[in-house]
């Protein structure tokens, strides 16, 4: 069985002492929010998570390339690790801001484009590891799994650019804000490094939980070409 790297154990520690440090900014160092109130405070994890679920979906496409250039189950590997963390960020993301939006728009679920398009965009990754599942032969599971994950990532730059292209309800706190979205507020200093903090310690524990999948992505490659080495 392959060694647990030292550098991924400092990582896994690194990644929960970080997550505590973030918690605590986010709910004693970073201020309440005058109109939302705490539940405003969902927002730093609730981005965070869309974050790291969508930098996820995009190694997946340039993992899924590099397969179909060179052919190596290790990109396939890595694809699929950064498909299914990714999905498990994206899912984070949806419940957060359900959580947010009970409160402020009076229920946990509206059709705003961009909810419409986050879910499409977390059912057509739910779709590849069903695609996965139907298809035996590795090399042609790796294949279309490759094509599937760069034409899929389309629904990714759609969602994050939904709220810039149609007319929402959802803030878009960074950027040009729509000062009539409903949840929209503007951030004081500590807000913004509690934010960018989040953002940053996120994306830690999203590569070390990448690396960990990835780990577990080579022991059943491992144990599937022994399989296939017994039947023929």
């Amino acid at each position: 069985m392959e060694t647990k790297p030292r550098l991924l154990t400092i990582l896994d520690w690194s990644s929960i002492i970080l997550f505590l440090f973030a918690t605590g900014m986010v709910f004693i160092y970073a201020p309440m929010e005058a109109v939302l109130g705490n539940v405003q405070r969902v927002f730093y994890f609730h981005v965070a998570a869309g974050w790291v679920g969508m930098v996820a979906l995009g190694v997946a496409v340039v993992a899924a390339i590099a397969y179909l250039r060179t052919s190596d189950r290790k990109w396939d590997i890595i694809g699929l690790a950064s498909i299914e963390i990714g999905l498990v960020f994206s899912f984070i993301n949806i419940i957060s801001g359900a959580i947010w939006a009970r409160p402020i728009w009076n229920t946990w679920w509206t059709w705003d484009p961009r909810l419409v398009t986050a879910t499409i965009m977390e059912l057509i990754y739910l779709a590849y590891l069903m695609l996965r599942q139907g298809i035996e032969d590795p090399d042609r599971r790796a294949r279309f799994g490759a094509v599937y994950a760069i034409v899929g990532f389309l629904s990714v730059p759609l969602s994050f650019f939904s709220i810039r292209i149609w007319r929402t309800i959802h803030p878009t706190v960074v950027g040009s804000s729509d000062a009539g979205a409903e949840g929209a507020f503007d951030m004081t200093p500590r807000m913004l490094q509690t934010f960018f903090f989040s953002l940053f310690v996120f994306t830690i524990i999203g590569i070390d939980l990448i690396w960990h999948r990835i780990r577990l992505g080579r022991l059943e490659d491992d144990v599937e070409q022994r399989k296939m080495q017994v039947m023929a």
